[in-house]
């Protein structure tokens, strides 16, 4: 079995199955219990990021951390309170509720109710939030 970690350590993105046809001799059930319960191997995803940083982005990103690492050692936890960050985004007025959200119990013999698609609101409002370390 120390062969199949050696395997998973040349290739981090292993399936059990490629891991099976690289050791045709041990079951592929097998392979898999030794993977999850003696390795202690999990399943998981990377996470998207939205798309990738420029170069230019990654500097700006440093700078920023690097002042603010900078003035954390001169001026301490006061530095932290000061920092207020924030988001936004758009907010329809009216949501139209879901065909799902919309379902209700009723008996087989009572009539249909019929619901006509409705389309979100055009009216839209924009909300924009601050916050500091100790909230909203």
């Amino acid at each position: 079995m120390q062969a199949v970690e050696t395997k998973i350590r040349e290739n981090r993105r292993f399936t059990i199955t490629t891991l099976s046809l690289e050791f045709p001799v041990v079951a592929l059930s097998v392979v898999y219990k030794f993977v999850t319960e003696n390795l202690n191997h999990k399943k998981l995803c990377s996470r998207w990021a939205p798309r990738p940083l420029t170069t230019e982005h990654k500097e700006k990103r440093f700078a920023s951390s690097l002042n603010f690492l900078i003035r954390y050692e001169e001026e301490g936890d006061d530095m932290l309170s000061r920092i207020v960050t924030g988001d936004k985004t758009w907010v329809p007025h009216i949501t139209p509720e879901s065909k799902q959200q919309s379902m209700e119990g009723r008996q087989t013999s009572s009539p249909i109710k019929d619901k006509a698609k409705q389309t979100p609101s055009k009216r839209k409002i924009r909300a924009i939030v601050f916050w500091d370390r100790h909230g909203i």
